[in-house]
């Protein structure tokens, strides 16, 4: 019979590491910002449309180290950890030292020397535009990969700070040297244009040609980044655990029994790792079939009906862009624009199934059907307690905001419409990355994969369709994108419930946060519609985004959608329950 020991004395609760994880999120988020806004502002929608390629390429990749392995290495050492194998819990950390080292330079060479075949082949009009970017991000893969050795390690101890404190680090790097070099580049190519009329010693005719030609180097100076951020948060990772540990005792690791051989380790840590990975992969795949789809499909419209798609978006994309063939890349921008909003629910929630994964592992392990119940109700409320606002809101308000972060200049009117639809797509999308972490922790690390094979299938053949219709054009990838989620995030959900006998309260989960969002966002609507006619309409869109959550907040207090048991994983939890049920707010 196995020991089952405590597991180190660090361990958070499924709320408690979540909330950490979000607020370092929010925090990422809010660099991320400050980056990522006047980044657009600087490179324009054709500038950021080479940046996003850059990304479109680098995002599976990326999705294996962070997403797809850290995902079985919290699984297996969670699970350990209950079992009080400690031995067993630092032979899988040394395993995953390998394991990462060979991704890491696997995925390096995969992107380094697969940059120019990809390029030619999205964009067959002017690819070298599109490849110092992605030269200059290849490097970070291998950093990610080398991060994530720490990071599933610590996320299965349920010591989720080293992630968190990690992901700042990283967005503060991004922030200073990727922004600074973007502005950098731009500022030396006009100030060479000026003097000599040349930008990097090419020729140019006018002003606007020369900053389109400073663009490609800029958004490689952008992404550059990124790579240092992946460096420095590495550097950070390594030394924690150095000087800090792993919270494992020397006395729990007496009592520990002898561990498994390595090759059994490292082959389990493999057959386990394998099939996350590749759900992890095929989620980010859609990123590389938005990219290479929709750029493609928007030349095929522009060779054989250009006059519908310009007519559709006259005075916005401008002259020389139509010029120099660039109307895939520019639209691709605002698409890529709109994915930035688009991607900060699931974001929020993905560090829900991060810290949802170890409390559900354990609560598996133990084969307790009560604590299974409340461990997924729990996650499925506060997932629907926070998607379905957030995407609603987008949804709804998607072109003033849009207006209030791009500005004139970047095409919000475009990148509004798209977000009209992705905004309904992040529900889903936030939802179903949860729901797949708590497949993969009852085991069934196979059901993910093959749902999202199942959604990106399904994606592909509505992009390459629905873009390639000169009336709907960019559109389609967003309608592709709300399909696929939606589809995922219904079979998730219906094969979690057959797999663990569980059957939550879907009403209370889901309907009372529903009609919240539904009253709220549609006052905010309204709202900001009146008060656009009697203020600017900036102010009128943040004064409804704040109606919104004041609305919203008042209506699930009201419904009663938190449960007492959700709150006191919180930190702070008794004492919130106390001025909650002093109120009536919570039963």
């Amino acid at each position: 019979m196995e020991q089952r020991k405590n597991p180190p004395a660090r361990r958070q609760s499924f709320l408690h590491g979540a909330l950490i994880l979000m607020v370092a999120y929010a925090i990422e988020k809010l660099i991320g910002a400050f980056f990522k806004i006047p980044l657009t502002w600087i490179l324009t929608p054709t500038g950021n449309g080479y940046f996003s390629n850059a990304y479109s390429l680098y995002a599976p990749l990326y999705s294996l180290a962070t997403a797809g392995f850290p995902i079985a290495i919290s699984r297996l050492v969670s699970e350990n950890s209950v079992r009080g194998r400690f031995r067993d819990v630092r032979q899988i950390h040394r395993a995953s030292i390998r394991i990462f080292l060979t991704l890491g330079i696997l995925s390096f060479s995969i992107m380094f020397f697969g940059a120019k075949p990809y390029a030619n082949y999205v964009l067959s009009g002017s690819p070298q535009n599109a490849l110092p970017a992605i030269y200059a991000l290849a490097p970070a893969v291998f950093f990610t990969s080398m991060m994530s050795i720490y990071r599933g390690y610590y996320e299965g101890l349920r010591n989720m700070y080293p992630t968190a404190i990690s992901e700042v680090i990283e967005s503060l790097c991004r922030l200073i040297f990727g922004l600074s070099s973007a502005a950098l580049i731009i500022w030396k190519g006009m100030q060479e244009y000026e003097a000599l009329g040349t930008v990097f010693g090419m020729p140019v005719k006018s002003v606007e040609y020369a900053k389109l030609a400073t663009l490609p180097y800029a958004s490689a100076g952008a992404v550059f980044g990124v790579t240092l951020g992946g460096m420095t948060g590495f550097l950070f990772l390594m030394f924690y655990h150095r000087h800090s540990g792993d919270g494992i005792s020397r006395q729990m690791l007496l009592e520990s029994p002898r561990p498994l051989p390595m090759k059994v380790t490292s082959a389990k840590l493999i057959r386990t790792a394998v099939p996350v990975a590749l759900g992890s992969l095929a989620v980010n795949l859609s990123t590389l079939v938005d990219s290479t789809f929709l750029q493609i499909r928007i030349k095929d419209i522009m060779d054989s009906s250009p006059q519908i798609l310009l007519t559709m978006y006259q005075g916005i994309i401008p002259q020389s862009d139509i010029q120099l063939n660039l109307v895939p890349s520019f639209l691709f921008g605002c698409f890529s624009n709109a994915t930035v909003f688009f991607m900060l629910v699931p974001g929020i929630t993905q560090a829900l199934g991060v810290s949802a994964l170890p409390s559900v592992t354990a609560a598996w392990t133990k084969g307790d059907p009560k604590r299974i119940k409340h461990s997924i109700e729990s996650v499925l409320r506060v997932v629907a307690l926070m998607a379905i606002p957030s995407g609603l809101g987008l949804s709804m308000l998607s072109t003033p905001i849009s207006k209030l972060v791009l500005r004139a200049g970047n095409a919000p009117e475009i990148t509004g419409k798209i977000l009209a639809i992705l905004g309904l797509a992040a529900i889903f999308a936030s939802i179903s990355t949860p729901i797949n972490s708590m497949l993969q922790a009852i085991g069934r690390v196979d059901l993910p994969v093959k749902l999202l094979a199942v959604g990106l299938v399904v994606k592909i053949v509505l992009n390459y369709t629905l873009v390639g219709i000169p009336e709907i054009n960019v559109m389609g990838a967003g309608t592709g994108t709300l399909v696929c989620y939606f589809l995922i995030t219904f079979l998730a959900l219906y094969f979690l419930i057959r797999e663990t006998g569980v059957m939550p309260n879907l009403f209370a989960i889901f309907v009372k946060p529903i009609l919240a969002s539904g009253i709220s966002v549609s006052a905010a609507w309204l709202f900001q519609k009146a008060a656009a006619k009697l203020v600017s309409e900036d102010m009128a869109t943040l004064s409804a985004i704040l109606v919104a959550g004041f609305l919203y907040l008042i209506f699930i207090l009201w419904f009663h959608a938190l449960s007492r048991h959700d709150i006191l994983m919180l930190p702070k939890g008794q004492k919130i329950v106390k001025i909650l049920e002093k109120h009536h707010w919570i039963r």
